[in-house]
């Protein structure tokens, strides 16, 4: 079955953190593992231009909107090679031709079936979430701005049975448990309509104008769900990846922080558009720093480019996936990152290469955990890339095991070489399996394996050191 995976795409204003690193990689791990197994994958990611939250950075910076936008939305899309990232596409919701008409053609598919009505509206708007809240946000601690204005409204209450239905089905699948319970727990209070524009005025004209009414601009919301169809226009991409018969199991990956909008006010959109929904939603929690969530605005960002720079790709990928929780937020320190990077890949995987690779050439042989490819299979349909991870230590564990119980440097003759031999063969499974986690780190291996000599795949690093 052909696999369409898109992550969520960040507000620009201001530059990634390694909270945008972590949903990017895990992204990145499940399109190449899919690729892997030797399915059709699309990957999408990209930037939310069109938010009013830019505008308002861009005049505290003192910048143009549109200079300010694209220096950071290029750095989003800069986390490319420093990731070691597979995206297929890159949608900017700005500039992107394809964005702009999509999101019209939505909007007018919503209006033909009655979805929209005009009214006034008072209420505390975050900006930094960009939408209506109660009188303190659970996200941001700025205090919300009272609003007064007339906007147009998405008749979300139609839709609340067929919601449920989905949910409740599994035709739409949330992860993990919690969130969906969350989720189902929300729906079945009721669902309220919701305003779906916002006066051009305030917004400074930045963003998609209402089709047929230029005084208003598509939420940005609104406006950003539609990524992830927009992106594959309306001819045989769209067909193949979102709305053709058998067409992809469609995941999205996003933060815990935009749930609702994903699993609720997105599907309900599309269902009145007469499109089908996605089939799945992943939802990572937090990355912390002393136990408060990464933010631009907090101050406690940490730059993924400069991670990478000082301790390279294979350290920070691994970091992500291997101690990252599936459920809960996870405290990211150097110290963290260097010492599982220490403990895995330099004094795990990196001493059974050189301890098997230093033998010489020997014949073919099965390697010792043969299991291990339906075991990293189950835990990443399950989104479980610490379980993933966790396998993937076992069968090093399992063979360093092995090594020293067999003892093949005391070894001689056709013993030793059915030792070795198991040893090449589980070494050449491993990097195949690794390659969706640590893509260059499984490639350097696969180049040890063809030439037979050992190397340092991963050196130590003592505490504090980079690369």
């Amino acid at each position: 079955m052909s696999f369409y995976i898109t992550t969520a795409i960040p507000y620009v204003n201001a530059a990634p953190h390694l909270g945008h690193a972590l949903e990017l990689v895990q992204a990145d791990v499940l399109a190449r593992h899919r690729r892997g197994r030797g399915e059709p994958v699309r990957f999408l990611t990209g930037t939310d231009d069109n938010a009013l939250k830019n505008v308002t950075a861009a005049r505290a910076a003192g910048v143009g909107v549109r200079d300010f936008v694209d220096a950071n939305a290029s750095r989003f899309s800069a986390l490319r090679d420093p990731l070691g990232l597979s995206f297929d596409d890159f949608i900017r919701t700005g500039t992107d031709p394809r964005h702009a008409s999509g999101v019209a053609r939505l909007w007018r598919s919503c209006a033909a079936s009655g979805d929209f009505y005009r009214r006034a509206y008072e209420g505390w708007y975050c900006n930094g979430c960009e939408q209506f809240v109660d009188r303190l946000c659970p996200e941001h601690p700025v205090p919300p701005e009272r609003v007064t204005e007339e906007n147009w409204f998405f008749r979300l209450s139609r839709y609340t049975g067929r919601i449920l239905d989905l949910i409740e089905s599994g035709r739409l699948r949330i992860e993990p448990a919690p969130r969906r319970n969350e989720v189902l727990a929300f729906v079945r209070a009721g669902l309220e309509d919701f305003s779906v524009s916002r006066p051009a005025s305030r917004a400074a004209g930045w963003g998609i104008p209402v089709p047929d009414d230029p005084d208003q601009v598509v939420y940005v919301w609104w406006d950003a769900l539609a990524n992830y169809v927009t992106a594959l226009g309306s001819g045989a991409d769209y067909d193949r990846w979102w709305g053709g018969p058998g067409s992809a199991e469609r995941v999205h990956v996003i933060g815990k922080g935009i749930v609702r909008f994903h699993a609720v006010h997105w599907p309900a959109l599309l269902l009145s558009a007469g499109l089908p929904p996605p089939t799945t939603i992943f939802v990572h929690d937090y990355l912390t720093v002393d136990g408060a969530k990464l933010s631009k605005s907090a101050g406690n960002a940490v730059d993924p480019q400069a991670l990478t720079a000082q301790y390279g790709a294979d350290a920070v990928r691994w970091w992500l996936l291997r101690d990252v929780a599936r459920v809960g937020d996870t405290d990211f320190t150097a110290a963290r990152l260097v010492h599982r990077y220490n403990a895995d890949l330099a004094n795990g995987l990196g001493n059974l290469v050189n301890r098997t690779l230093a033998r010489g050439p020997v014949p073919a042989a099965p390697p010792l955990a043969p299991g291990l490819p339906a075991v990293v299979g189950t835990a990443l349909e399950a989104f479980d890339f610490r379980a993933a991870t966790t396998a993937l230590c076992a069968a090093v564990g399992e063979a360093n095991r092995y090594i020293e119980s067999e003892r093949p440097w005391a070894a001689t003759g056709p013993r030793r070489d059915e030792v070795l031999a198991t040893l090449v063969a589980t070494v050449r499974a491993l990097a195949g399996e690794l390659a969706p986690f640590l893509p260059g780190a499984a490639a350097r291996l696969e180049a040890q394996l063809r030439t037979g000599r050992p190397g340092v795949p991963f050196p130590r690093r003592p505490a504090g050191q980079s690369r």
